[in-house]
Parts: C-alpha cells; sequence; structure tokens
C-alpha cells in the first residue's frame, strides 16, 4: 500500500462553520473520546448538498491534529483494499480516521460489502486507533428504485442495513432563510466586509436565487464574490 500525502489540506477550523451547533457537539463529543483512547464510534454526516458535512470533517483533523490524530481519504473504487490500509496503520503511534466522501452506492454496485466486512470486524476487528467518518446525500447511502410498486428485496435490506453500522448518524439539513442570513453575516464579519446587515442579507438573497439556493456553500461563494469585489476592496 503507498499513501499519498494530502499537502494542500484545507485550514478550516470548526469556529468557520457557522451554524450546525449540535451536528458539531457530536462530531467533537465522538473525536475526542477516540483520541482520548475511549470507546468511539464509526460516524456517517448525511444531509443536503452544500451544508458543511466534508468541511466539518475537515476542521475536526486539523482540531485534533496537535494531538496526533490523521486522516486517510479514500475513494470507492479503493474499498476492496480496505483491509490492506488498516493492516498498514494499525501498530502506528497515530489515531487514524479513514474519510470517505460523498458515499452512495448503485444498486448494481458491490463495493459496499467490502466495507461492511471492515466496520463489523471480519476475521479481524478493526483496531483501536481507527474509525470511519463518511459523509453522503442519502440517508441509506443506496439509490433506492423501484420495481412495479415494490422494492427489489434481494440484497437491498442488506444494503440499507450498511447505515446502522455507523454508530452515530448526523443530519446536516439545509439551512432556513433565517439561517442562512446568520451565515451570512457571521461569514462577513469574519471577513472584516463592513456593509449593513440589511445590506448583506438583501444581496445574499438575490446572490441565492441565481446560485443554486440556500446553503452554507452559497454563503461562502457570495462572500467570496464580495471580497473580489472592487468596490468591497476599496
Amino acid at each position: 500500500i503507498v499513501f499519498n500525502p494530502i499537502n494542500n489540506m484545507d485550514k478550516v477550523m470548526l469556529s468557520d462553520l457557522i451554524g450546525y451547533e449540535i451536528q458539531k457537539k457530536k462530531l467533537v463529543d465522538n473525536t475526542e473520546a477516540f483520541v482520548e483512547g475511549r470507546k468511539a464510534n464509526n460516524v456517517l454526516l448525511f444531509g443536503d448538498s452544500g451544508t458543511g458535512k466534508s468541511t466539518s470533517i475537515k476542521a475536526i483533523v486539523n482540531e485534533y491534529y496537535d494531538r496526533g490524530l490523521r486522516m486517510i481519504e479514500i475513494y470507492k473504487h479503493q474499498f476492496k483494499d480496505l483491509s490492506n490500509v488498516i493492516a498498514a496503520i494499525k501498530n502506528r503511534n497515530y489515531r487514524f480516521i479513514i474519510y470517505m466522501d460523498d458515499l452512495s452506492f448503485e444498486e448494481f454496485e458491490i463495493e459496499y460489502k467490502f466495507l461492511k466486512a471492515v466496520i463489523e470486524g471480519g476475521v479481524e476487528t478493526k483496531p483501536d486507533n481507527i474509525l470511519i467518518y463518511a459523509t453522503s446525500n442519502r440517508r441509506h447511502l443506496i439509490k433506492e428504485t423501484w420495481d412495479n410498486g415494490m422494492h427489489k428485496s434481494d440484497t437491498m435490506e442488506e444494503k440499507l442495513s450498511l447505515v446502522n453500522r455507523f454508530g452515530v448518524t448526523i443530519n446536516y439539513s439545509k439551512p432556513s432563510q433565517k439561517e442562512y442570513f446568520g451565515i451570512v453575516t457571521g461569514l462577513a464579519r469574519k471577513a472584516g466586509i463592513k456593509m449593513s446587515d440589511e445590506e448583506l442579507c438583501a444581496e445574499a438573497n438575490k446572490w441565492e436565487l441565481s446560485h443554486g439556493g440556500i446553503s452554507g456553500r452559497t454563503a461562502q461563494q457570495f462572500i467570496n464574490y464580495l471580497l473580489g469585489s472592487r468596490e468591497v476592496a476599496e
């Protein structure tokens, strides 16, 4: 197994993610236990796109990096190598989060079997210094299809049970308009933008209508736009 270093890791911290306090606390509590050598769970962050799921995981690694937390990102086509990855890092003096971004499976895909085997322990139990943190836009990870009004139940039940292998599931739902404005104004103040809240919210409202709707990602893109515009820069 060859590991490629992540040299341009986003320096984001949890305080940079405005809102989602309950979700962040769940993630912190679980990670804190893990870093301190107590029992902790695999975590699935699920919900709407652009709400900060991936950002939360990157931030949690940054927060606990000095306490020996490390992250290995693995993609779906590499799941067959999961057991080899775990074997390569199980005796190291770090604690590892195996990170899987945008996790989902089509009906015909079988990669979930490798993941399920690792989470369940299989022949060799998952070492205490390794957890799996995954994000998904789907609550059940599987793209559900219907046949004559009925679920195709042969392997579907097995796939749906995969989500139950994550001891902690955290829902990141799309913010309300009020929460969206709160994110925008919070980000603006952090960035040193001097516009009034009323002006910010009016402009942010116009921005989201033509840029994919309300989300934390849209709010950040709006702030980036303001920071790049000549009027704000001056």
